[in-house]
């Protein structure tokens, strides 16, 4: 499900309520250093037919004229958020659009939050960490508490390490919503996964945690979902200790 705008949307949003999302990534293609099995988008090797990455200038015109336009027709805008077809922060003008989308915000929807939507694989880099710090919702995905698991699950590109990517978290002290996929399926999904999953929340102690399932067709076949009750079993626990968790089937 590529989305062939910049700027696209609104969109409901389980999450995020009615969302217009931002693609700093090709118009007609996908680039990410996951290729996750779940991704809606589908696989990496299937989104090569365009390569070209939206500029500062093009993100600011486009989000400016959908801004307009909204307002303009009175649609509701709960977050602007960061998505698309692969990882938002690879876009290398990623800190500089971040800084004009909060203006832009600002001036024509200043009660709407700034979201992103993120692998967490490059967090721990300067630039990309100053500006997740600014926007309201930095989403950081961790849906694996090993590398063994990530690489079943999301797999990543070479040299990826769990521990790099909590390392890189802690460094938020919990001012960031962390996000994962909970799935069924050969070898995931176990309660010895989940429950080593959620130690790395209680040393991460985000202010929020979005634990969800699949929604839609996956580029894998035979992925089986969870339910909102079963999710609510398997985390119960971090409730109880007065996480915040969101769950969404």
């Amino acid at each position: 499900m590529l989305r062939e705008e910049t700027v696209f949307g609104p969109i409901f949003s389980r999450r995020l309520g009615s969302s217009l999302g931002i693609n700093l990534l090709p118009r007609n293609g996908k680039i990410c250093n996951f290729d996750c099995v779940y991704c809606e988008c589908g696989w990496n090797k299937d989104g090569l037919t365009d390569t070209q990455l939206p500029s500062a200038d093009d993100v600011r015109k486009a989000l400016e004229e959908k801004l307009k336009a909204c307002q303009a027709a009175g649609t509701s805008i709960d977050s602007i958020t960061f998505s698309g077809d692969g990882e938002p922060t690879l876009n290398p003008a990623f800190p500089e659009i971040v800084d004009l989308t909060l203006e832009l915000r600002d001036r024509y929807y200043p009660k709407a939050l700034v979201s992103v939507l993120s692998n967490a694989t490059r967090c721990g880099e300067p630039g990309i960490f100053e500006a997740l710090r600014k926007v309201d919702n930095a989403i950081l995905k961790l849906d694996a508490a090993t590398d063994e698991q990530a690489h079943l699950v999301n797999r990543p590109a070479k040299n990826y390490h769990v521990a790099d990517v909590v390392k890189a978290l802690e460094r938020f002290e919990g001012q960031f919503v962390l996000q994962t996929m909970f799935l069924k399926g050969d070898g995931w999904g176990t309660e010895a996964w989940v429950s080593a999953w959620m130690d790395i929340v209680r040393k991460l102690k985000p202010r929020e945690v979005m634990v969800y399932t699949i929604d839609r067709e996956t580029p894998l076949q035979g992925l089986k979902k969870y339910t909102v009750e079963e999710m609510r079993t398997l985390v119960q626990p971090l409730l109880d200790e007065g996480y915040k968790i969101q769950i969404k089937g």
